[in-house]
């Protein structure tokens, strides 16, 4: 398991090809999921939120994947 993209979201054992989305990208999906829901009262133009969303999903995932550690 990688630390840094906690591995396959969904490994397939025995399987020898693509491991496919990695377990940070799996935080990441989801935890952009959740700031869609908040995107109707964000302050901010579009684009301001198109480069800052990305950024944001990704350090949630890598500090879930942090607390995971403990």
């Amino acid at each position: 398991m990688s630390k840094e993209t906690g591995g396959p979201a969904f490994p397939t054992p025995g399987d020898k090809g693509s491991d496919g989305m990695t377990l940070r990208d799996y935080f990441a999906a989801h935890a952009l999921s959740g700031l869609m829901t908040s995107y109707a009262t964000a302050k901010g133009t579009h684009e301001e939120l198109e480069k800052a969303t990305p950024a944001i999903c990704y350090a949630m995932a890598d500090a879930m994947l942090k607390e995971r550690e403990k």
